[in-house]
């Protein structure tokens, strides 16, 4: 993409990540009583990899792993700034910051090659934490989220992903020597998800989760819609199952409404994405790069459950091609993440 273009569709996408979180609500509406007064911080251990997948075996191609650790403050236990700007922008609701440190690994479709196919996925590794505020209203949970690291070398991909397979004696990938080079990672992100109950049938409930997400910067400039059915028991607790970005995320925050809250769900989301830095390549000099598909879709099924003040959960994410030319039909990958109470 032209250097212009690449600035205009970013000062786009950053004014609609700002928007995607600024959206008003339709009513200044106090948290209900099962959201307020939680005082726990929350801390999540997270990890995505195709091997965890239904793709017996896993494969290491494309998007292999992702490593996430968070931590989320209790309900309104933030500092006076994040409370004054949470409150400014959505109203009186209960607020949270969270901070997590994630790791995500991209190789190609033959990793034995020291020299990667040029028409294939660059190798990349990513290395990022991200500080975020998210305000909590009745039936609305409203996120704006700053993103900052590296991509390339720095960001260690290169020492788990072969360290790992040299435990587990597992061929090596032997293209990092040509992985995307050193480059700050910066991004801005703004997300509304919605909480819209359906029917309920004794102790049983469904509920759709729409939400709408949008993010700017070095890293990826991308709009996504996106919507989550659910059925269980206790479905006040949360917003849905956590995921590192850019899936459908519903956030590492929860509160339990219920005895044993749980549910399964299927969901699906689109992305019209301008920029992608790991299939791009750099935004400063010339890279190994292949051309992004400007439209992206996905779709998830999984489980989740909150019990002990634990909410463990399970996604399994199914997605199309990301870059043109890529093979082997649908990617998928599975989510397994961990939430504790302390």
């Amino acid at each position: 993409m032209p250097a212009q273009s690449a600035r205009t569709w970013r000062g786009v996408l950053a004014g609609l990540a700002t928007l995607a979180a600024y959206i008003p609500l339709s009513a200044r509406a106090e948290p209900p009583a099962n959201l307020a007064g939680d005082p726990d911080s929350i801390w999540t251990i997270q990890v995505e990899n195709d091997v965890i997948s239904t793709t017996l075996g896993g494969s290491d191609r494309y998007y292999t792993n992702g490593l996430r650790l968070g931590w989320t403050s209790g309900q309104d236990k933030v500092p006076d700034f994040a409370a004054a700007m949470a409150h400014f922008m959505w109203g009186d609701g209960s607020v949270r910051v969270s901070v997590d440190i994630n790791q995500q690994i991209y190789t190609p479709l033959n990793t034995a090659l020291v020299i990667p196919d040029p028409h294939d996925r660059p190798v990349a590794g990513y290395l990022a934490g991200t500080f975020g505020v998210q305000e909590d209203h009745a039936q609305s949970r409203s996120v704006l989220a700053l993103t900052l690291g590296v991509i390339g070398p720095s960001a260690q991909g290169q020492q788990i992903q072969n360290g790992f397979h040299k435990i587990i004696n597992d061929k090596l990938n032997n293209g990092w020597g040509y992985q995307l080079p050193d480059e700050a990672a910066v991004e801005v992100l703004g997300r509304r998800v919605w909480r819209v109950p359906l029917l309920t049938v004794g102790p049983l409930e469904t509920d759709i989760l729409p939400a709408l997400t949008a993010g700017a910067g070095t890293v990826r400039d991308y709009a996504q819609a996106g919507v989550v059915l659910r059925f269980g028991m206790g479905l006040q607790s949360d917003y849905g199952a956590s995921r590192i970005r850019p899936g459908i995320n519903g956030g590492d925050a929860f509160t339990v409404t219920s005895g044993v809250p749980w549910y399964i769900f299927v969901g699906a989301d689109g992305q019209a994405v301008a920029h992608d830095a790991f299939l791009d390549g750099g935004s400063f000099r010339t890279t190994a790069s292949v051309p992004h598909n400007w439209l992206v879709g996905e779709m998830e099924a999984g489980v989740a459950v909150i019990v002990f003040g634990t909410r463990i959960s399970y996604t399994q994410t199914w997605q199309t091609a990301s870059f043109k030319g890529q093979r082997s039909g649908l990617f998928n990958f599975g989510s397994l993440s961990a939430s504790v109470k302390f």
